[in-house]
């Protein structure tokens, strides 16, 4: 008994030791309690699943145990509640400027920490630029490239000091100069847009730009091809608050500051196409253009056009057709086209495995955009399909 009072005695004589083992019991009883999650939709990423021992062997066990040690950490309590508390420690306590591979800039201003191409885009960049060039000769006067500079390119001034961020200017330039010189149509937009810098032209916490944003640059298009641009004004313009995005997810900040969507309430229908070959395919489900129950989950830009699909069609009010060659920067930028075109075809070749001749034959299309934003056109694994003729 007298022992027993001693190893008492000696516990509270170190409260701190005391306290911590109580905490991590604690948590080790409520992640036994607690189920599994699958998917983190503030991170938006899949979390690790308690492992299986596939094997009795060295190999066997050393996966085993470096899978459950991903596991514990995906599925701790409270996970998003600890990342945001690191997050604070670090930003405002230690005043970090950079969290989770983002730059904290000015303004609230997010920016991904691109200090240079990768080795993949060095090999990607050369390949998709060639692949722009052959679409351009294969159809002389039709193709438009539209590439978006980073929004660290418009405001410079709000990317933390010192950061050598890559510069994107000359090899949008050398793009430019390729694409004109095979016969095709540079949309810069770097100017409209930094003519209007004062305006909400990118999300704070994604990297995406704004409906705004897009707005401005689909202006430039229309007085290249000598169109009448879409007129916000006779349209209602919707908005959807706190829209936390992609840098956010990665930085969590405390003090991030939400950005806001804003779409215009159009009754175009959007027919997303089951794509089995290539060509124009005879089935598909038709819809509106939004995707409105995403705006009640983490990632409300994926609301415009459904997402990234492989091939739709938005029904328009004008004439003639135009085929959009996209990444997610076009998803809010083509419902813009409504105001010009009776049939605007959208390809992502993430999810459209062929080439487009087949495509392009059977609808005869008076345009072909190709809109990327830079930073994924650097690196895009599947626009090499562009540059595939037949």
């Amino acid at each position: 008994m007298e022992k027993h009072n001693k190893k008492r005695a000696s516990l509270r004589q170190y409260p701190v030791l005391l306290a911590f083992g109580l905490f991590f019991l604690g948590l080790f009883v409520l992640d036994l309690v607690t189920p599994d999650r699958a998917y983190s939709e503030l991170e938006n990423t899949t979390l690790a699943q308690r492992p299986k021992l596939t094997a009795p062997t060295a190999d066997g066990l050393n996966n085993y145990f470096t899978g459950y040690t991903k596991y514990v950490k995906d599925q701790v309590f409270g996970r998003d509640e600890w990342i945001s508390l690191q997050s604070f420690v670090e930003t405002a306590l230690f005043q970090k400027t950079e969290n989770g591979g983002i730059l904290l800039g000015k303004e609230h201003q997010m920016f991904p920490r691109t200090y240079s191409l990768l080795s993949s885009e060095t090999r990607a960049l050369p390949k998709n630029t060639a692949a722009l060039e052959s679409l351009c000769q294969r159809y002389p006067g039709k193709v438009n490239v539209m590439l978006v500079p980073a929004a660290s390119v418009i405001y410079p001034e709000n990317v933390p000091a010192g950061a050598p961020l890559l510069n994107e200017e000359p090899y949008l330039d050398q793009l430019s100069s390729a694409v004109q010189a095979a016969g095709g149509r540079f949309v810069d937009v770097r100017d409209p847009l930094r003519s209007h810098k004062d305006e909400y032209l990118y999300y704070r916490t994604d990297h995406h730009w704004t409906s705004l944003g897009a707005y401005y640059a689909y202006s430039q298009l229309c007085e290249a091809l000598g169109l009448t641009p879409f007129d916000p004004a006779a349209h209602t313009a919707l908005t959807r608050d706190g829209f936390y995005g992609t840098h956010y997810s990665k930085a969590r900040t405390w003090n991030a500051v939400p950005d806001t969507i804003t779409y215009y309430e159009l009754q175009n229908a959007l027919t997303i196409w089951n794509v089995t070959g290539p060509g124009q395919p005879t089935e598909g489900t038709t819809t509106g253009l939004y995707d409105t129950d995403k705006l009640n989950v983490y990632d409300k830009y994926a609301m415009f056009l459904h997402g990234n699909n492989g091939l739709s069609r938005v029904e328009g009010d004008g004439s003639g057709k135009i085929l959009v060659i996209k990444d997610s920067y076009a998803n809010c930028f083509v419902p813009y086209l409504t105001a010009n075109y009776a049939a605007v075809d959208v390809v992502d070749f993430r999810n459209y495995n062929y080439g487009l001749d087949q495509l392009i034959a059977d609808n005869d299309y008076d345009q072909i955009l190709v809109l990327y934003s830079f930073d994924s056109f650097k690196g895009d694994p599947y626009l090499y399909r562009a540059g595939v003729a037949g």
